[in-house]
């Protein structure tokens, strides 16, 4: 068990027992752009704006419809990961706003990939065969983690037609669930 000293948490008094992951719930609106928008602007000096992605201002509608949903990770009452499924049709779907605060990356917390688990349990659970994905060089960590997890890198061409592709999104990736 990792002890609440892990270098991981900047000296924060945490406890993995302490983190939890559940689907949307409205009182975490806030704190979930607040989260998303720091990684994007601050961390990664993305040109994004909330204008640019006026998804977030409404999540229900907008994944939580078909076999989509929006998942985030809780320390205590703290928003520190989202990730979230659109379904695109045909038992697919396109993954997105896959953010974990940078306290809590590492595969020592694991927290990345309990996120992930959440949305491959959901797509199990769903019949969904293949996830895509679209992100951004800048996200070198990122890509390293999905190709750990099965994902592939494929061609913008590849993409199904009503894959939901963002400006900016460079690489794109795609997961089989029926191997």
């Amino acid at each position: 068990m990792l002890e609440s000293t892990s270098p991981n948490f900047s000296g924060k008094l945490s406890n993995i027992q302490n983190i939890q992951i559940l689907t949307y719930q409205p009182q975490y609106q806030a704190a979930i752009l607040k989260l998303i928008l720091n990684i994007q602007q601050q961390e990664f000096g993305l040109p994004i704006t909330l204008k640019d992605q006026r998804d977030l201002l409404d999540i229900p509608s907008f994944y939580q419809q078909g076999n989509g949903n929006f998942w985030i990770a809780l320390d205590r009452e703290k928003v520190i990961g989202t990730i979230a499924a659109i379904d695109i049709g045909n038992s697919q779907l396109a993954l997105r706003k896959m953010f974990v605060d940078s306290k809590y990356r590492g595969k020592e917390i694991g927290l990345g990939q309990r996120l992930l688990n959440s949305l491959l349990n959901w797509a199990q659970t769903k019949n969904i065969c293949d996830i895509y994905l679209g992100t951004v060089d800048v996200f070198q960590a990122a890509h390293e983690f999905y190709e750990k997890n099965g994902f592939i890198r494929i061609h913008q061409l590849v993409l199904p037609p009503s894959f939901p592709r963002m400006t900016g999104d460079t690489m794109f990736f795609w997961l089989n669930l029926n191997n």
